[in-house]
């Protein structure tokens, strides 16, 4: 995610550039989500940007997808130990704003 020459923060504002990605992290914080909790937490988004962030932050490692087998099937998502690792800079990032 970031080079050597790059602070966290730069890093974490590169990999969470998008309209919803900050907030779905920010949500995530709590611990695991579901897809349509998401849709309900996020005011404006929709099932394919939701869906596109995901898949996003999961291919830069900082999500990882699982499939819960209890009755309802359904499937989380939760912060990677990568995404766990930049929670103190984003509660800095949000200090600031």
């Amino acid at each position: 995610m970031n080079s050597d020459n790059s602070c966290p923060a730069e890093g974490l504002l590169k990999a969470l550039s998008g309209k919803w990605k900050p907030q779905i992290f920010r949500i995530a914080l709590d611990g695991p989500v579901r897809f349509n909790m998401l849709l309900r937490l996020v005011p404006g988004s929709n099932k394919q940007s939701i869906a596109v962030a995901l898949k996003e932050l999961e291919e830069q490692g900082l999500f990882e997808k699982r499939v819960v087998t209890v009755k309802p099937l359904h499937i989380e998502y939760n912060l990677s130990s990568k995404g766990q690792s930049l929670i103190p800079v984003f509660r800095q990032l949000e200090n600031i704003a």
